[in-house]
């Protein structure tokens, strides 16, 4: 079998070859309307189901607002609670939030119920382990604005407690068996269904949990995109996901 010789491309003639390539990269579409979403970990089933070409950023909100503040590259900020996307709105880093989604907290607990915990009354015992969010993160403020409510605040120093970043680690725990217990969103429950037992807590001790979203203003923001992507999150679209993966509704406008 006979070799092809082997052909030297003169400097000058590759460095246009190499520039034809350039420009056809550079003509090559990109993703129509793609945005960097940073969303709370919560939203992290919810929002690819709605858009799934977009860059998603999934963490605790108060992270994803440090984030921001220091600059990241976010065109939208979809945070859990209000104070974190106000805050953002308050120092001129993004646009008026707007309310698109609610939830409630529950206990979950690994499938068999290994703490034989039968409701959140359970933990006034101690001797149990139990994962929750940090004090900074909204699902952390939650679930302590919750047991103030239910007098149950000193459950946290009778049981071992470990802090979590975001409902993630949180349900990640509880799938996992590492703790007995964990508060987290019930839309979180829903996740990891096949492996944690949700137990409801009283709605009257339910704290009101409102997801907002922002159009973030910085240097480079696709804002256009960021307007297209939280009116489809306010519209039917995000609508029907977001009631597909459990969350509430407000009011259409």
């Amino acid at each position: 079998m006979k070799r092809r010789p082997f052909t030297r491309i003169a400097p000058r003639r590759f460095v246009a070859l190499l520039g034809v390539v350039v420009a056809l990269c550079l003509a090559a579409p990109a993703a129509a309307g793609a945005v960097t979403v940073y969303a709370a970990a919560s939203l992290r089933e919810a929002l690819p189901e709605m858009a799934p070409a977009q860059t998603y950023n999934f963490a605790g909100s108060n992270a994803l607002q440090l984030q921001i503040e220091r600059g990241a590259p976010a065109d939208v900020f979809a945070s859990a609670a209000p104070e974190e996307a106000q805050a953002l709105f308050r120092e001129g880093r993004c646009s008026r939030p707007v309310t698109f989604a609610t939830n409630v907290v529950v206990m979950l607990v690994p499938k068999g119920n290994p703490g034989h915990l039968k409701s959140v009354y359970g933990l006034r015992h101690g001797s149990h382990t139990i994962a929750i969010g940090t004090p900074g993160v909204p699902i952390g403020a939650y679930t302590r604005e919750l047991l103030a409510r239910l007098r149950l605040s000193s459950i946290l120093t009778r049981n071992t407690v470990t802090l979590e970043r975001d409902v993630a680690g949180i349900t990640s725990k509880v799938a996992l068996g590492a703790v007995e217990a964990g508060f987290a969103y019930a839309t979180d429950g829903r996740v990891v269904a096949g492996r944690v037992e949700a137990i409801r807590l009283p709605r009257w001790s339910q704290p009101p949990v409102r997801y907002q979203a922002c159009i973030v203003h910085r240097p480079g923001a696709d804002s256009v995109g960021a307007r297209k992507f939280i009116e489809a999150l306010t519209g039917r679209r995000g609508r029907t996901a977001l009631r597909k993966a459990g969350f509430g509704l407000p009011p259409s406008a």
